[in-house]
């Protein structure tokens, strides 16, 4: 995988940025004196903190399908005209860069993204 992509994302999902930052907003887990962990934030924060995450995502989401769909118009308005003029509607070599493109920046698992973003923009022209 890209190593600057797997530094963000692993960071993200550890509620930091690249330089080990928080960046949940919530406070930092700790130990007592006894070494027993603390965790400032509590059960409340927590829930909180998943809460938010999980409304960015659901609008991430949102933005994303929407990008997906803008995605296959495109492509099908590609496709028409390489067939009116006689051409295939499939461009081997063109799908290739894609998968390439997003396999370099995902890693093996942008190969699957690709090949399913690329069976949804085939569609049934």
């Amino acid at each position: 995988m890209n190593t600057r992509l797997e530094d963000r994302t692993t960071a993200a999902a550890n509620g930091t940025d690249a330089s080990g930052t928080d960046t949940t907003g919530a406070a930092a887990s700790g130990t007592d004196a006894n070494g027993t962990g603390t965790a400032a934030a509590g059960t409340g924060g927590t829930e909180a903190v998943i809460g938010s995450a999980r409304e960015r995502i659901d609008s991430l989401d949102e933005r994303i399908i929407a990008l997906m769909q803008e995605r296959m118009s495109v492509s099908e308005s590609i496709q028409r005209a390489r067939m009116a003029s006689g051409g295939r509607r499939v461009a081997l070599s063109r799908e290739m860069e894609i998968i390439s493109r997003y396999s370099e920046a995902l890693g093996r698992p942008g190969t699957t993204v690709a090949m399913t973003l690329l069976e949804l923009c085939r569609g049934q022209v």
